[in-house]
């Protein structure tokens, strides 16, 4: 018997690894656009989860941002019902008209309608094929835009959306692996034209500042990379708990918090604290940013008598004598 190719049995074990544990139940649902990267990871998975005693099902997103994108969307459907998927979705969304820019646009739309198969099938878990390539991109992008240790932490190789386990089975897993076990299984990955359009500050790191560090520094880069996500990542967790202990030492009677208790934290517990009293205010998470917890922070240690900080989501935030306190929305 022939060995299996490396490309192939890397994603596999990757695969095995994310779905042991998880509940029993419902299926496991694959998010595939059609590309290298979702299209490698849905061969894994329809291979792996039966072995494992899973049913494992498959989604695919038609944005409708570019010409044949629902006969695109409906192949790749077409593709997971003849290999064995079951449950198969292809789901149309609508992306125009919503906030942020249009990859985040997309994105929101894309989440959104993956959540709401994953509800009706009562999923364990949605796997996304977000690779090592995509990961090193996500933190140059954090970087870039002073995101901060958030940021850097990049994206979580497993995480809740709306109630459902997110998982991320290939963050240690090569673009180029993808491509090469889509090859050797004779499948024929879709290339999106927007990961190479330059009006995509993605596709610029991609295609430029990437490729520019391998040149500069070798391809270990992209490993450093990644594994700088994952060593922060474990300490903003540490850091988290920190600051879930200490925002409830800090809270007042009112529901408020005490000016004192704040100011004796460390600046980096001490913003956590503020960020997520402001998300229980009601502040959206996507459009918190550092100047609005900075603003907060403000009115604990510099204090002149300054009015209301104000948060996404017309909440102010003023402090009254030794408490911050939430003043209502803007007018």
């Amino acid at each position: 018997m022939a060995a299996l190719a490396p490309p192939i049995a890397a994603i596999r074990v990757a695969v095995r690894r994310a779905l042991t544990g998880l509940p029993a139940g419902g299926p496991v649902l694959v998010a595939c656009s059609g590309g290298a990267d979702s299209l490698a990871l849905a061969a894994a998975t329809v291979f792996v989860a039966p072995r494992l005693g899973r049913a494992a099902g498959l989604v695919t997103v038609d944005h409708g941002l570019q010409p044949g994108s629902a006969e695109r969307a409906e192949a790749v459907a077409g593709w997971a019902r003849g290999v064995g998927f079951a449950p198969v979705e292809s789901v149309r969304v609508e992306v125009a008209g919503r906030p942020g820019g249009p990859e985040a646009a997309a994105r929101e739309a894309r989440y959104q309608a993956l959540t709401g198969v994953a509800g009706r099938h009562r999923a364990v878990a949605l796997l996304t094929g977000h690779t090592r390539d995509d990961q090193a991109e996500t933190v140059l992008l954090a970087l870039a835009r002073g995101a901060g240790p958030r940021g850097l932490a990049g994206m979580p190789a497993r995480r809740d959306l709306d109630g459902v386990p997110l998982l991320r089975p290939l963050l240690e897993i090569s673009r180029e692996q993808t491509r090469k076990a889509c090859a050797m299984l004779g499948l024929s990955p879709w290339e999106d034209p927007h990961n190479v359009d330059p009006s995509y500050a993605r596709a610029r790191v991609r295609a430029d500042l990437l490729p520019a560090l391998v040149r500069a520094l070798g391809p270990g880069v992209l490993d450093n990379l990644a594994r700088t996500a994952r060593l922060v990542a474990a300490d903003n967790a540490a850091l988290d708990d920190l600051a879930a202990g200490a925002l409830a030492e800090v809270r007042h009677p009112d529901g408020g918090l005490s000016v004192p208790a704040l100011a004796v934290l460390s600046p980096a517990v001490r913003g956590r604290v503020l960020h997520a009293w402001a998300r229980e205010l009601g502040a959206p998470p996507a459009a918190l940013s550092h100047r609005h917890v900075a603003a907060l922070d403000a009115l604990v240690t510099g204090w002149h008598g300054q009015g209301a900080a104000h948060l996404p989501g017309g909440l102010r935030v003023v402090r009254r004598a030794d408490r911050l306190v939430p003043a209502g929305r803007a007018g």
